[in-house]
Parts: C-alpha cells; structure tokens; sequence
C-alpha cells in the first residue's frame, strides 16, 4: 500500500503505491499501513520532516467507494469509518513535525483531503492534473475533513465553488485559488522545494491549530457572512428544487462548522456525511456516476475476442454543426481528420468551428499556439471525396434525408480502406435501412452524437440488422478514444434516446392540448429534476422537426399497411406548425417569445390557442406523468431489446437527454421508488390519462419474480 525512506538529510519519504490496482485508494488495509508508518516515524526522533508523494500516474484516487457503499443501510458504521478516517489525518498534522504533500498527478476527494492534512502542498505544474472536491457529483460531501479545512482554508464563501459545485482545477488554478501553496517544474524540482521547504519550517503546524487563527472573511455571525447566507438557502432551492441533498448538507455542515471548534466542526461533517451515504439519492447517483458508468468505460458492452482498434483518420461527411464538432472532438483526440461538404467554402466554415473553439482556450491560456496549430493541422476541409483516401472511419453527418445519405455513402465507399467502419449520425432513420446503401451493411453502424459535440458525453452506438461485432468493437473503441461514453443499443425507429426522450416532450404537449396552463407544466418539468422544461425544450430542438418526424413516421406506418395514431399532441403540432408558424426557437417563435436582449417568456396568446381548464391537476400528478411515461417507454425498450443493459438505459438517460440525474437514470428511478409501487401507480396514470401508462409485461414479471434492474440485468432473466 506504501513504504518510506529516510533520506541523508533525515527527511522521511512516504510513497504510496497500491500493487493491486492502478491508482491509490483509501480503504482499510491503506489506513492501518499509514498509521503505522506515521507512528515510526512520530517516534524516530532523527526524522526532521515527512513528504508524502505517489508513485502512480496519481497522487490518490480517493476513498474505497465500493467498501463504503456496502455500508449504505448502515449509519453507525458510516459515522465510526469518517471519525476514524479524520483521526488518522489529524494524527498526521498534528504529527510534530513539518508535512509536505508532493503531488505528483491527480488529487480528487479523499486524495486532496489527504493533501489537506498535510501542511504544505507542491504540485507538478502538469496542465492534465486535476485538484478537488467532486464528492457532491457523487451526491456525497467530503467526509475527512474536507468541508470543514476548506472553509478554514479559503473562507466560507471561496470554498463554495469548490464543496457545493465540485469543480476541479489544474495546477496553476489550484495554487491562483489558494489550494496549493507552489508549483514544481519535475519531480526533481518538487522534492528540492519540499525539502527547502521543510527546513525552514521545523515547527510547521496547521493555520487551524494557531492561536491567532481566524477564519478569513469571517464566520457565520459576521454581518457579510450573515447577509450572504440569508439568501443562500432560497437560491440553492431555485437551482435545485431540493431534489439534490448534498449541497444543502455541505452548506450546512460548512456554516454550523464555523461556530463551534475544529473538532466539534469535524463530527458534524461527519453527521452529514452519514445521512447522505444512506440516503437515497447518493445512492442513486453512486450506481448510476461510479458503478455504472465504470461498467460502461470498462467495455461491458463491447464485444470481447477483438483487439483494442486505434483509428487513424477520420472521414466526416457534411460540415454543418454536427459534422463540424465530431470534427473537433476527433482532431483533439490525435486523430487526422477529412471534413467534408459540397463546396470548399462549407468545408473551411466547418473546419473554422474547431479554430473558434481552440482561440478560445488560447485566449484563456488553458492551450498554447502551437498546441493550437497542431490540432488544427489535423483537420483539412475539402469538398474532394478523393481525400477521403486512407480513412479507417467515416462518419456521415448529413441533413435526415434518405436518398442524400444514400449519395453520400456510395460516394466515400469508393476510396475508404476496405476495412473501414462505416458510421450514420443519424438520429431517427433506422441503421438498417441506410445500411442497405452501403456495399458492405456488415460494417455500417450509427454513432448518434449529441449537440453540442464538444459539451454533450454521450455517443448512442446503434447496431443495424447485419452489423458484425467486430464493427462495433471498433466504433466502442473510436467513443472512448475521444473522451466520450458510448452506449450500445439495437436497430428501431428513434432508437432509445431520441425514442424516450420524444415521450418527455410530447407529454408536455399532450397536457398543454388537454388545457393544463403552460407555466404549471413547465414548472413540474423543472420541479421532475429535468434539466430544460418540455414546451421550452420543444422549442430548442424546434417544432417543425418534431412535426416533420412524426410525419415521416406516420407516412411510414401507413405504407406499411399499420395504423398511425394522431394524438391531441400531434394536433397541437400540426396547428402551431402549419397554422400559427410557430416553429420553435430557430426563427424566435414557439411556445416562447425570444425578443432581443430581453429574456424569453412564453408566448402571450398561447392559452387563447389552447385555453386551459378551470380544474388544473394536481402538480405530483404532472410530475409523475412527465417522468413515468419516460420509464415506462424505457422499460418497452429493455422489452423489445432495443437496449440490452442497465448501465446503457441510465447513463442513456442521463447524458443524452437530461433524464434527472439525482434518481440515476430511468431505470433506477423505478429502481428506487419500488416495482411494486411504481406498477400501482403507472395503473392508476393509465386509468385515468390513458393507455400509455399501462405498466409492460416485462416490468410486471420482474415484480411477480422480484427482481429489480440491477448492474448485469437481462430482460426476461428470472429472480436473483
């Protein structure tokens, strides 16, 4: 777990090296070698300073997650663990002697509370290194000692950003913020200074543990302090509509901290620590942002038996907003890329995307020039298919129109390797069809990126009829190369993202058309933890789109000999679309006004278009139609295997559309509030909203067998 020497000078280096996993862990084999090591060292009068360093690519991962989810329906083990835990850090600040942390790669968590007990921190001036707190994203707050230093440290309203949004900075940000003390050039440099360092001060002790110490801009009781955190609490609710209970926890163990003494502020912590760990939505959002979606990175759904594929060049057909931001994220992951449009000027518009974004971070000194050139030199625009030459990947991300997708394909296949993947945006058409254009449908497959590019995590790897494995291994392996998280679904119509989250959107319509006021339903979407309302999300990906598609699909039904429902929200559709020309954001009317300068609001005439009712409905029930009718179509998805595991269904949900992160994902919503109970209540939406709602024989067997949608769930599986 660790060993130290002691150096000529008689300055003792600990280093930490975990031989059985590759980065460092806190758990309970590293506390008992820790505190073992510090107490030799404690003892040996000759030792005059300690450094603490890594010798893994990280400095500390952090605590053992997996030991301490077990504990999650065990608060008293949880309470004992974070006491203990704190005990050993104070043991080491109060050790006696002066304490440097060398941090040599990525302090996260419980790795930088590590730091944080230390008294002096160096860190390797290294851009990909990253420092902090994230435990909140976990639905967690720093449970060893990290809300309380970190206040003591910055002041309450600095160490905010930090405890209640998490946020993670390199090297030279963390030293401008206050949380390292220097930064080092190489190893060599890093241990010369801890070495200076300790030298100098040989009576090193916390700024805590002074006597003058005060906390910098004051405590709760200071009027700024006072003023700040009188409306604290109602923005906090504003942001989150309490659905999010880690940062009000963190909040209120870092004020209740600032009046009471260092030790006292420590159980606190640890009292909030406690109730979140067992609390639902921590463990919500611990399976869906750790186990899940380490399940996912890891390759659980790709298949095995092919080795790791590195693409080489990539060819993008189309340069328009899509094509030019998988552009972008291509050429930052070292890949050649060939961006491709009709003419040379669409190309170079596309290619000059990646050069707004790459002066931006420039501009803010987080690239250099020539980082910048470098990356930039990686993509070469054209309008010359023959360019095309070479590529292992294309990617075709032209406007949802059959017969120019069908051109584009025939185009590319004449000069790609004949190897080479061949890969749809699409987000409707199903891969199947398209892949009937190709020459060789074995190895055309979709990858469904999301707006915009450079922002959005997900990929939806969409499997067509004759896809072979080894083409989806090879797609698997181009989402992660470029930092994103692929999902792996099957062939239908909208596929599972664009599927569900359609559900979302059109059940706002449908209550708008059954004269439900807007500004509730809007609301309830808001208050249902989704990221952008349903009228003003309509409104984003725009109205005529959404009617064009439906459209299409009911064309599609019907030449197929089938019934296409029109529903009160594809007549509300129709008339904002074709009577009222209110098509959605892009030309500044929908459901919303977009006046310049001034904020959106909806439209004034919208309920004398659609009047509402005089018995509006209760706002749980508008909540719960707008979330169980995406469960419910997600679990139709499991049914019908268009999603084949529980990790691609949540984190689907999550990063593709919104889907709200605190319940961990559509799955683990029903997960959370009980099959059982979700059954008796989607019965009771049906009855009275409509057959939607009606629960899907696969979710009434899994209540019949009790199960429940676990990591590793096949459809149809018995009880476990």
């Amino acid at each position: 777990m660790l060993y130290y020497n002691i150096l000529p000078s008689n300055i003792a280096i600990i280093t930490l090296d975990n031989p059985d996993k590759s980065a460092n862990i806190i758990n309970a084999q590293f506390a008992q070698a820790f505190y073992r090591v510090l107490a030799e060292l404690k003892q040996n009068t000759q030792v005059q300073g300690i450094i603490i360093t890594s010798a893994k690519s990280t400095f500390m991962a952090g605590g053992d997650l997996e030991y301490l989810y077990g504990l999650r329906r065990q608060p008293e083990a949880i309470f004992k663990e974070a006491e203990e835990l704190k005990a050993l850090f104070r043991f080491l600040e109060t050790i006696g002697k002066p304490v440097v942390a060398a941090i040599n790669g990525a302090a996260l968590g419980g790795g930088y509370e590590l730091a944080l007990a230390c008294h002096y921190r160096i860190a390797l001036n290294d851009e990909r290194i990253r420092i902090g707190l994230p435990e909140v994203s976990l639905g967690l707050l720093p449970g060893a000692g990290g809300v309380v230093k970190m206040v003591r440290l910055l002041g309450l309203q600095a160490s905010m950003p930090f405890l209640m949004e998490g946020k993670k900075v390199n090297p030279k940000d963390a030293l401008q913020n206050g949380l390292v003390h220097a930064l080092a050039t190489d190893i060599a440099d890093m241990m010369q200074q801890a070495e200076a360092w300790i030298n100098a001060n040989p009576r090193a002790r916390q700024p805590w543990d002074r006597e003058d110490y005060r906390i910098p801009g004051g405590d709760a009781k200071h009027p700024k302090i006072a003023q700040m955190l009188a409306v604290a609490p109602a923005m906090l609710t504003k942001k989150t509509f309490n659905n999010y209970p880690a940062p009000q926890a963190i909040m209120n163990a870092a004020v209740e901290g600032t009046l009471v003494d260092f030790d006292t502020a420590c159980r606190i912590e640890s009292r909030y620590f406690t109730q979140l760990l067992s609390g639902q939505v921590a463990q919500n959002m611990i399976e869906a942002f750790w186990f899940q979606l380490n399940s996912i990175n890891q390759g659980s759904s790709r298949p095995q038996g092919f080795p790791a594929h590195k693409t080489k060049k990539v060819g993008i057909l189309g340069a328009g907003m899509m094509g030019a931001g998988i552009a972008y994220v291509s050429a930052m992951a070292g890949i050649e890329v060939v961006l491709k449009d009709v003419t040379p000027e669409q190309a170079q518009k596309g290619k000059a995307y990646s050069e707004k974004l790459l002066e931006k971070q420039v501009q803010q000194k987080r690239i250099t020039p020539d980082k910048r050139d470098a990356i930039l030199q990686r993509i070469t625009a054209t309008a010359d298919a023959s360019n095309l030459t070479g590529c292992d990947l294309v990617i075709e991300a032209v406007f949802e129109d059959r017969n120019l997708k069908a051109k584009v394909t025939q185009e590319a296949e004449q000069y790609i390797l004949p190897d080479a993947v061949f890969a749809s945006n699409t987000s409707t058409l199903p891969i199947t069809g398209l892949a009937q254009q190709s020459g060789k449908p074995e190895q055309f497959i979709g990858l469904h990126f999301f707006s915009p590019v450079d922002k959005m995590q997900l990929v939806e790897i969409i499997m067509g009829k004759k896809t072979m494995p080894q083409t989806l291994a090879k797609a698997f392996d181009y989402v992660l190369q470029i930092k994103k998280t692929p999902i792996v679904v099957n062939d239908s119509r909208g596929f599972y993202t664009s599927r569900v989250f359609a559900t979302y959107v059109m059940e706002g319509a449908t209550l708008l058309a059954e004269g439900q006021h807007p500004r509730r339903i809007e609301s309830a979407g808001l208050k249902a933890g989704m990221p952008v309302a349903p009228l003003a999300l309509l409104d984003e990906v725009s109205l005529s789109l959404v009617y064009d598609i439906r459209e299409q699909t009911r064309k599609d039904m019907e030449a197929a000999g089938l019934t296409y429902e029109k529903t009160p929200a594809y007549y509300l559709l129709e008339k904002m679309v074709t009577q009222l020309g209110r098509v959605g954001k892009k030309l500044g009317k929908g459901f919303y006004e977009y006046p310049p300068d001034e904020k959106k609001h909806l439209w004034q005439e919208l309920t004398q278009h659609f009047p509402t009712v005089p018995n509006q409905l209760p706002e749980q029930d508008l909540i719960d139609r707008l979330l169980f009718i995406q469960c419910i179509e997600t679990v139709r998805c499991i049914e019908e295997n268009v999603v084949m595991s529980v990790a691609d269904a949540n984190l689907g949900s999550i990063f593709g559309w919104g889907f709200a992160p605190f319940s961990g994902g559509t799955l683990q919503f029903i997960n959370a509030y009980g099959l059982h109970k979700f059954v008796l209540r989607a019965k009771n939406l049906a009855k009275q909203y409509g057959n939607r709602f009606e629960p899907p024989a696969q979710l009434l067997e899994m209540v019949e067998n009790g199960n429940s949608f676990h990591l590793g769930f096949k459809p149809n599986e018995t009880a476990s």
